[in-house]
């Protein structure tokens, strides 16, 4: 009888167990949000509303751009792949293609480098010293992989 009520206790303790650890994480979020970009750093920055607009109309220019940027590297690898389809391959036509594809990536490493000098110019001098702690997390906040949260 002891083993029957024993049992019982800690199956129901599980179950319990179970439903909190279902609600914490359902009702707060932890673990399972994943925030844009654009939202940490305005929350990282304290933009205001003003500085919100500023940015918004900065990523609009900046995503412009890089969709541009992405398209001729797309057109350029489709080039340079359509290289497989010959008898015998041009070594020179490879790497120049192989090249400009390098130059336009460089490109957009600049057009990032320059959109995030733009987002330092809409902060206040208050703000400069979240700008420079945020420097140190750019590269986690847009890696594609999921991260953990700091909350």
């Amino acid at each position: 009888m002891n083993k029957i009520k024993l049992l019982t206790f800690l199956v129901v303790s599980l179950v319990m167990l179970n439903i909190g650890l279902v609600c914490f994480f359902v009702f707060t979020n932890k673990g399972f949000e994943k925030r844009m970009p654009k939202e940490i750093i305005i929350e990282k920055l304290h933009f205001d509303k003003q500085q919100i607009r500023l940015y918004e109309a900065k990523i609009e220019e900046h995503q412009r751009e890089i969709r541009t940027l992405n398209d001729s590297i797309n057109s350029t690898k489709n080039k340079l792949y359509q290289l497989l389809n010959t008898n015998t391959i041009n070594e020179a036509k490879k790497d120049s293609l192989i090249h400009l594809i390098s130059k336009q990536q460089n490109q957009i490493e600049n057009v990032h480098f320059n959109h995030y000098l733009d987002i330092k110019s809409i902060c206040k001098k208050t703000q400069i010293a979240d700008f420079t702690i945020l420097t140190t997390e750019l590269a986690q906040i847009f890696s594609k992989k999921p991260r953990p949260r700091n909350d």
